[in-house]
């Protein structure tokens, strides 16, 4: 059973009735109700909020992190399958972030592990290969834990903490691509990280992509990633704050005089 939906057989012509739940609401007070659909989430197999696709994919990336924090703690080189870690619990987190703070966008495409393009894959594929020829034409110097080590570890939960945030503080009004019309209920959003930066999102990402290859101490990728993100983040915040403002018009362009991007040279 979906909690607030009574879950019918497979019959276009079912009628939904909401259940009565009265039990308490533990909702943080900043949370922002997602409405209620007027028909119910098509979870079966193959559809959008597919529960079995969500829960292969959620079982999918649990592995990948418990045998990755395995790797870790048992090889000479544990930034690697680190790594790993890291990049499945981002997506395991953009899923588990969507469901609870903006439901009825919890889609399977929610955990993003299909939907970020080809640039996306080949770039941590890339880092993955330049670790492996590094650690093997430098042994003794790849696996050193090094002030670049911890600094990259500290930008990546410096930027996970921040994207993760910004998700939970937007609620309903959070979306993984660029809105080009005002979505009924869409509202400004002022509070909570969006008080100090007005993209926290990008921002997240982008500590949180420099800090894996700090961490990894790729040289390459870092200077690949960097260039990358932020050709991607400036064009991407230009076209998005031209629909913020079209939205939102003096209200939004006073929010921008007020808060900073925080990623370099993107005012």
């Amino acid at each position: 059973m979906l909690h607030g939906f009574l879950l019918p057989k497979r019959d276009s012509s079912t009628t939904i009735e909401p259940s009565m739940d009265t039990r308490p609401d533990h909702r943080p007070a900043h949370h922002t109700p997602s409405p209620v659909p007027t028909s119910i989430f098509n979870v079966y197999p193959g559809e959008s909020h597919s529960l079995s696709g969500i829960a292969l994919r959620a079982a999918c990336l649990g592995f990948a992190m418990g045998a990755s924090l395995l790797l870790a703690v048992t090889c000479g080189y544990f930034q690697l399958p680190f790594f790993f870690f890291l990049l499945a619990l981002f997506h395991f987190l953009e899923f588990w972030t969507t469901a609870r703070y903006n439901t009825t966008q919890a889609k399977t495409k929610a955990f993003l592990l299909t939907s970020n393009g080809s640039a996306y894959n080949a770039a941590h594929l890339t880092a993955t290969l330049e670790s492996l020829l590094e650690l093997y034409f430098f042994p003794n110097l790849k696996p050193r834990l090094t002030f670049s080590t911890y600094l990259g570890l500290l930008l990546v939960l410096l930027g996970q903490t921040t994207r993760t945030l910004a998700m939970v503080h937007a609620g309903t009004n959070f979306n993984h691509n660029v809105q080009r019309r005002r979505q009924p209920g869409h509202v400004l959003v002022k509070h909570g990280i969006y008080a100090y930066l007005r993209h926290p999102s990008y921002f997240g990402f982008w500590w949180w992509g420099l800090g894996t290859q700090l961490m990894l101490a790729n040289p390459i990728s870092f200077t690949a990633y960097a260039v990358v993100l932020w050709r991607f983040f400036r064009d991407r915040i230009e076209a998005e704050e031209m629909y913020l403002i079209s939205f939102f018009g003096q209200s939004y362009k006073d929010y921008k005089a007020q808060t900073r991007v925080g990623i370099p040279f993107i005012n």
